[in-house]
């Protein structure tokens, strides 16, 4: 199979490792110096330090060129780049390409609007699907197991998904429940931000965070189901699975960003020192404002957003989640 990936963040650059070692690569870079120093080293230094990049994988800053090589029948495009970038990515896209993406969040442009929505809104009636799930783009490169979800309304896609990627190391299922496999995606940066914050205040412990991933998907299934998602779908890879990963692993960005703030670093100064993309931030009001339109309660994320945009501190966040009233487990 010829597979171009549009995008050499961690993310991309870790499954086109993947890809590269049965099928025939191409690797995108937007930055023609990141292109040429990679193509150079045989390494991604800025995302993915100390990890070679395999012999037959090829590396371009042309976009056609990759385009190109993804052109035939049966080959697979892939959108590797943050969500902010996904509408662009889409809309130059050939007619009739399919295209999976690797993006997991609500789009600022629009109205909170979800990766499979921007797709219908640029490329109507066109194949498209997510390939999501509980990774470290890190242990992807490296080889490390790893279970992901491809999920798409054309099984065709998701076959050509598995293709692409199910191996020794990397197992890839399937899905046909796409807006279910996207909300787990965007709301686990959410609610790892939240057990990030909780598990940085001395005062909390192992039973809080417990609680606070099991309330967090219960709000990101409450979401899910009102926009038309598979309340099982959380019960996989793509909610539960990666929601823990997201919330207790160390290689966590979101995780991080709420353990800085509680130390008490500004939001600035947590992003700062991240240097990449920690997508639970710019989510987390969009999640929030898809909610409050839909009149689904999502108290976590309410506190989140409060506590990024400065309203309340994390004491305060974990103090208003403890002060609700009580109620039934499977309530709101």
């Amino acid at each position: 199979m010829k597979i171009a990936m549009l995008g050499a963040g961690a993310w991309g650059t870790a499954l086109a490792i993947a890809a590269a070692q049965r099928h025939d690569t191409v690797l995108w870079a937007r930055d023609a110096e990141q292109a040429a120093a990679m193509a150079a080293a045989r390494c991604n230094d800025r995302y993915l330090p100390g990890v070679p990049l395999p012999p037959g994988l090829r590396i371009t800053a042309r976009r056609d060129e990759a385009l190109a090589h993804a052109q035939e029948e049966g080959s697979l495009t892939v959108v590797a780049t943050p969500m902010a970038a996904l509408r662009d990515q889409l809309s130059s896209l050939p007619d009739g390409r399919p295209v999976l993406w690797l993006c997991k969040g609500f789009e600022a442009r629009s109205e909170a609007a979800m990766a499979h929505e921007v797709s219908q809104a640029v490329r109507p009636n066109h194949p498209g699907g997510v390939l999501s799930g509980p990774s470290f783009a890190l242990e992807v490169a490296r080889g490390q197991p790893t279970a992901l979800v491809a999920a798409s309304a054309e099984p065709a896609l998701t076959a050509t998904a598995v293709e692409a990627f199910h191996g020794d190391n990397l197992r890839i299922y399937t899905s046909a429940d796409l807006v279910g496999v996207e909300v787990g995606g965007a709301v686990k940066n959410v609610m790892a931000i939240a057990v990030g914050i909780l598990d940085g205040l001395p005062s909390a412990g192992l039973n809080a965070r417990a609680a606070l991933i099991t309330r967090g998907l219960a709000e990101m299934t409450r979401l899910g189901v009102s926009l038309g998602a598979q309340a099982e779908t959380f019960m996989g890879l793509s909610g539960l699975g990666d929601l823990v990963l997201t919330a207790t692993g160390d290689l966590s960005r979101n995780r991080r960003v709420g353990l800085g703030l509680a130390a008490g670093q500004s939001l600035q100064q947590v992003l700062d020192s991240l240097g990449h993309v920690a997508e639970g931030v710019l989510s987390a009001p969009r999640v929030l404002a898809r909610a409050q339109a839909l009149g689904v309660e999502m108290p976590i994320t309410e506190a989140v957003v409060a506590v990024i945009q400065g309203h309340l501190t994390p004491n305060a966040a974990v103090q208003r989640l403890m002060s609700r009233g009580a109620r039934s487990e499977f309530s709101a």
